[in-house]
């Protein structure tokens, strides 16, 4: 049997969209106030979706205490109260538009992940304002 299971998980970030190879006056008017030289923050929503075939002897699909621990120590504790412009490796020199989470996020979670699973992953920066890796 082939089945979905999600988690979803929350943490909150500062950033500052920013291109340090144009202008002042072009970073500005690409990236409006999300350029503030003060950063800017989000309360982050995130959704993860794991897909696969249901183990016959567990009637699991993935332990979702293991998933839960993996979101934990990946993303919450990487990313939970940081300025991810200053405070993370992953965004030093990559601009954290809510696309370029959402993929990182991603990668850090495939690492961890048996290949047999399917891996999507949901980030909302708004309620309004999501993004979805893979499409």
């Amino acid at each position: 049997m082939r089945i979905a299971v999600f988690r979803k998980a929350h943490f909150n970030a500062a950033h500052r969209l920013h291109n340090p190879s144009w202008s002042d006056a072009k970073n500005d008017e690409v990236f409006g106030l999300c350029n503030n030289p003060s950063y800017h923050g989000h309360n982050y929503e995130l959704e993860v979706k794991v897909v696969g075939e249901v183990d016959p002897e567990t009637g699991y699909l993935i332990d979702l205490k293991i998933l839960k621990d993996i979101i934990k120590e990946e993303v919450e504790q990487r990313f939970d109260h940081k300025n991810l412009n200053i405070d993370t490796e992953e965004f030093k020199t990559l601009n954290p538009t809510a696309e370029n989470i959402c993929f990182v996020i991603w990668k850090l979670l495939r690492a961890k992940l048996d290949e047999k699973y399917d891996l999507s992953v949901r980030l909302f920066e708004t309620p309004r304002n999501f993004v979805e890796y893979p499409a």
